[in-house]
């Protein structure tokens, strides 16, 4: 055997020993690497259920917002009208409501059955509050404004009816000659034959500004706006149906 044979004999399997430590070295490693980046790519079932919770906890505060939304009732409609309570002394009472003052077609008129001079004290006091209530079924699709029939209460107290009327000539004449006027209270000649009797040929009047709130299609009100050098009268008429 040649020293060379012997020198291959011992140096190879320290050369194929080295090779085969690193290589197992670099896979090993390799292993490591590839493990450590999947761990961070794959996200952890608790993380996956938080996410979930959290957008179903979004999902519910976008719904119950929505359904909050809705539940808000409307606003209430508000406009100007010209509103004209007049009466003989020994008679009783008559509420005209027009948009246009050059309009002789009131837009609501009705004929209350409250006496002149009674409403005339509950004014002195500086505060009257006029109910008018229905509660008949059979009335209940009609428009508010047409109601032809109203329970009636003043102050708190019953006092009878008022009944919705149509504008007949005398009252047109009436309205006629209050063109010109917007606010002012007063007395003006009786129209022939709107209801004076012997002795009443007066005819006592009050016209303002109404504010006309609308609440629902079953209630409404009108609220005299006073004039700024006028001291302060509180007057409201009330229409309210029930179903």
């Amino acid at each position: 055997m040649t020293k060379i044979d012997t020198l291959r004999r011992f140096l190879l399997p320290c050369f194929a020993t080295a090779t085969s430590t690193s290589t197992s070295t670099t896979t090993t490693t390799t292993k490591k690497r590839l493990s450590t980046s999947l761990r961070d790519d794959i996200q952890d079932d608790n993380d996956v259920q938080e996410t979930h919770q959290d957008q179903e906890e979004d999902w519910t505060t976008t719904d119950e917002s929505a359904t909050a939304t809705t539940i808000v009732p409307p606003r209430p409609s508000k406009s100007m009208v010209i509103g004209t309570i007049f009466g003989h002394r020994r008679g009783h009472v008559w509420f005209c409501i027009q948009h246009d003052r050059l309009n002789t077609k009131p837009f609501l008129l009705l004929e209350l059955s409250i006496p002149t001079h009674q409403l005339v004290k509950e004014m002195r006091c500086g505060l009257v509050r006029i109910a008018l209530e229905c509660n008949r079924p059979d009335l209940s699709s009609c428009p508010l404004h047409s109601v032809p029939v109203w329970t009636m209460y003043c102050n708190g107290r019953k006092v009878g009816f008022a009944i919705k009327r149509k504008a007949s000539e005398e009252n047109r004449l009436m309205l006629k000659t209050m063109q010109s006027m917007t606010i002012g209270a007063g007395v003006i000649p009786s129209v022939s034959g709107f209801g004076s009797s012997e002795g009443d040929s007066e005819l006592m009047y009050m016209r303002a500004n109404y504010e006309y709130v609308v609440g629902s299609s079953d209630s409404a009100s009108f609220h005299l706006i006073n004039p700024d050098e006028c001291p302060g009268q509180e007057l409201g008429v009330f229409l309210m149906r029930s179903r």
